[in-house]
């Protein structure tokens, strides 16, 4: 069941959509060759304290860190390492979470690492209109296989793999979208096949034929009108 939040509850969240944007705008401005994962998570949790909200995922059912970092084709979970270093051509999807007056902000990007191969560009490009195709859908009147079908008209349109187990697609579910509802849209779509398996620290989603991955999310508030992004940089808040 997905509630319908209160005026003040989404206040909360759009201030703590706001902390996440800005970690996100110090990993573009960060993310380089040579950076270790562990690096960008020390950013990451110097942004999330500065603005007096607690990293989300720091030891939820045990995670160690305070953003997921999966490179190439590690899907998503991945756990920031001081050994994981970052090469020219990588792409690595960072997730963020921040919980500011009770209240989660949660946003994810794949990021490139210089330059990268066209192929790996168009993933980029069409994970990232998968997403918006999604957003368009979240208004009230519509049910969420209104937003999952716009996600996965656009893999198959570009015969991308979808993951399944943890991002979106047509399911059929026909619960209906309402204003004050907010929901994490986060397509991950991949080079190749559709399946994913978890590594043996128990966290890390891979490709299972090892081909890249992007992820793309924003956490989306429905209401009376067009779709609103909660996970985006906001003048009041700064």
């Amino acid at each position: 069941m997905i509630n319908r939040k209160s005026r003040d509850e989404i206040k909360r969240m759009k201030h703590a959509g706001h902390i996440v944007a800005l970690v996100h705008k110090a990993m573009k401005e960060n993310i380089k060759a040579g950076m270790s994962t562990k690096d960008l998570d020390d950013i990451a949790m110097e942004v999330i304290h500065a603005n007096k909200a607690v990293p989300t995922f720091l030891g939820y059912n045990g995670f160690p860190a305070s953003i997921c970092t999966s490179i190439n084709e590690n899907v998503v979970h991945g756990i920031p390492s001081k050994d994981v270093i970052l090469k020219e051509g990588d792409i690595i999807s960072v997730d963020v979470g921040a919980t500011y007056g009770g209240m989660v902000g949660d946003s994810a990007w794949t990021y490139p690492v210089g330059k990268i191969a066209p192929e790996i560009e168009n993933l980029l490009k069409f994970t990232e209109e998968s997403l918006f195709a999604g957003i368009s859908q979240m208004r009230a009147g519509n049910v969420l296989d209104d937003i999952s079908s716009a996600v996965e008209s656009v893999a198959n349109r570009e015969h991308l793999g979808i993951v399944r187990q943890y991002g979106g697609h047509g399911v059929g579910d026909k619960t209906l979208i309402k204003s004050g509802m907010v929901i994490a849209i986060e397509p991950m779509l991949n080079l190749g096949c559709d399946e994913v398996i978890q590594l043996p620290d128990e966290w890390t989603v891979q490709t299972a034929d090892k081909k890249p991955s992007a992820h793309f999310e924003h956490t989306v508030l429905a209401t009376d009108g067009e779709p609103e992004l909660m996970t985006i940089i906001r003048e009041e808040f700064l």
